[in-house]
């Protein structure tokens, strides 16, 4: 288990001690693991209801991040994923119980009803006007007759801030629990994992899911859904999400919504752009108005991999809640949607192609063909050794953007201007610049461009003499952008030898050989950087942890040189 923590018994104490710290608005109830309103007091005698929530830790930044005005007063903490106790609960409500009374809002899990209904009926024993609303979305689960009920997940937020601005707005105790009331009942939820979360006293994850495998209604403690499947494209994954929700939460053409895309912790933010993507497609499609939307991590089940979906139906009144001001820290506010995606057109840049250079024949221009298309296969092919050479001393992305490249090369391969090679080399430098990413793009680009001018002044493009001029003006090119030179450990140490031996080939040497012995001297080039200090680039991180490794822009400078001399040697 790597998590950052100090004692794992000691998460939660230390979690929000970090939260108060961090925000002067905030104060933590001494003896307990409270957060609360700084102005809790103030706000109590002012007439205005209090709203309590909390239960388990472990689904930051609820509940102590919708602490604020306008949403919650206080948020209770248990341990992870343990329902806070009855005494806790307790003093959070006799402590901000004012005239107008206190809201608890609970999600609908066995020991948090308990605890805080418990905690409920002493404060009003002692004469404290309390009420409680139980708030069950999960829709994975049928209702059972009544019996247990659906969980409580994500959408309980859109609850919190119901309730918030109700409160906020002056209502009774029975009003501001009427509004949350009417917006539970048309609240519906449902999640689902890639994988498992760690709880930290545990050390290990909650359930094991194979590498193909996905788990559709999910709880938010770690539990376990109601079915796996295979891991499917993430439209068809949300479309399960969206048939059920539509079904349990008979959903009609022409309703108003408003939703919520939910990290349970573990997503990369691309990912739940992906799904709002669709999500939101979905519902254009039934029919259903999405009125407000909000993407982001709201509740969560600590570093689990996955999301889950949340509907609210909505009418003006509650439209108007929602996007009343608060100042909670986690709710980052709503957003009206797109019906469609929205492209504005600009203003196309138009290739100049200044130095057209002169002619060469059709064979020649046959051979550049087989050079570019003997390049493209040789990066394609490489994709994965590539990205396994570059995980070691960088990014990792080298690979993929090179065949990036290479494919999009195959696609432009016919509207090439193969018989001016000057103009071609211009051409491939802008499909470069467009296609490939990171530091290769701009670098390859400039490149292809220096070394297709150069060319452009030779009346024979086709000698050898020629192409090792727009070779060595390519690497000038490289190295007046890039400010790397030899020795610095990159694609340079293999490309600046390759450029010097095809210069020194003598007039009368065969092209094909020349060729060949500028590639010996890439590979060469290439295999020295194993015993280079890298000084530019990621690998310059590493230090001497680099060393042994071949640099992996060298390797591929060298991979298509031998391509090329392959290609022109056949």
């Amino acid at each position: 288990m790597k998590k950052l923590i100090n004692d794992p018994l000691g998460v939660v104490d230390d979690m929000l001690e970090g939260a108060v710290l961090a925000d002067q608005r905030l104060v933590l109830l001494e003896g307990e693991n409270i957060v609360a309103r700084r102005d809790f007091q103030a706000l109590g005698q002012s007439g205005k209801v209090s709203i309590i929530s909390g239960g388990g830790a472990g689904h930051e930044p609820a509940h102590g991040g919708y602490v604020g005005g306008g949403m919650l007063t206080a948020a209770v903490a248990g341990p992870v994923f343990t329902s806070p106790s009855v005494d806790a609960v307790l003093k959070a409500i006799m402590a901000l119980a004012g005239p107008a009374g206190v809201l608890l809002i609970v999600k609908n899990y066995t020991g948090d009803r308990l605890n805080f209904g418990l905690a409920a009926e002493i404060a009003r024993a002692a004469g404290v006007e309390v009420d409680m609303l139980v708030v069950g979305d999960d829709v994975a689960l049928d209702n059972q007759g009544g019996q247990v009920g659906r969980r409580g997940i994500a959408g309980t937020v859109f609850i919190h801030k119901v309730a918030g601005a109700a409160a906020e707005a002056g209502l009774t105790l029975s009003q501001v629990k009427a509004e949350a009331e009417r917006a539970a009942a048309g609240l519906f939820s449902m999640g689902l994992a890639l994988g498992a979360c760690t709880v930290p006293a545990a050390g290990k994850p909650g359930f094991n899911l194979g590498d193909d495998e996905v788990e559709y209604g999910l709880g938010i403690h770690g539990e376990s859904g109601v079915r796996r499947g295979r891991i499917q494209s993430a439209d068809e994954m949300v479309d399960v999400l969206l048939a059920r929700l539509v079904e349990q939460g008979e959903l009609k053409a022409g309703e108003r919504i408003a939703l919520m895309v939910n990290n349970l912790g573990g997503t990369a933010v691309q990912e739940l752009d992906i799904v709002a993507r669709q999500a939101l497609s979905g519902c254009a499609a039934l029919g259903m108005q999405v009125e407000a939307v909000m993407v982001g991590t709201f509740l969560t089940a600590l570093e689990m991999a996955g999301c889950s979906l949340s509907i609210l139906r909505v009418d003006d009144a509650l439209l108007t809640r929602l996007k009343a001001p608060t100042d909670a820290t986690a709710w980052r506010g709503m957003t009206t949607p797109s019906a469609v995606v929205s492209r504005v057109p600009v203003v196309s840049v138009t290739e100049q192609h200044a130095f057209t250079g002169a002619s060469w024949s059709s064979d020649q221009a046959d051979a550049m063909r087989k050079v570019l298309q003997a390049v493209s296969q040789a990066f394609q092919h490489s994709e994965q050794v590539l990205t396994e050479l570059d995980s070691v001393v960088g990014d990792g992305d080298i690979g993929i953007s090179l065949a990036r490249g290479a494919r999009a090369i195959d696609a432009a391969l016919e509207s090439l201007a193969l018989d001016r090679p000057a103009v071609a080399l211009q051409q491939l430098s802008a499909i470069l610049r467009r296609v490939l990413g990171g530091t290769s793009g701009p670098l390859y680009a400039v490149f292809v461009l220096r070394a297709g001018v150069a060319l452009s002044e030779h009346a024979e493009p086709g000698s050898v003499g020629a192409w090792a001029e727009a070779l060595q003006a390519g690497c000038d090119g490289m190295v007046r952008l890039g400010g790397a030179s030899a020795g610095d450990r990159t694609m340079l140490d293999a490309l600046i030898p390759a450029a010097a031996a095809l210069s020194s080939q003598a007039k009368g040497v065969a092209t094909a050989d020349a060729v060949l012995q500028m590639a010996i001297a890439a590979e060469i080039g290439a295999e020295a950087t194993r015993t280079m200090l890298p000084s530019k680039g990621r690998s310059s991180y590493l230090g001497e942890r680099a060393l042994g490794h071949v640099d992996p822009g060298a390797y591929a400078v060298a991979l298509w040189m031998r391509a090329v001399a392959s290609a022109l040697g056949d």
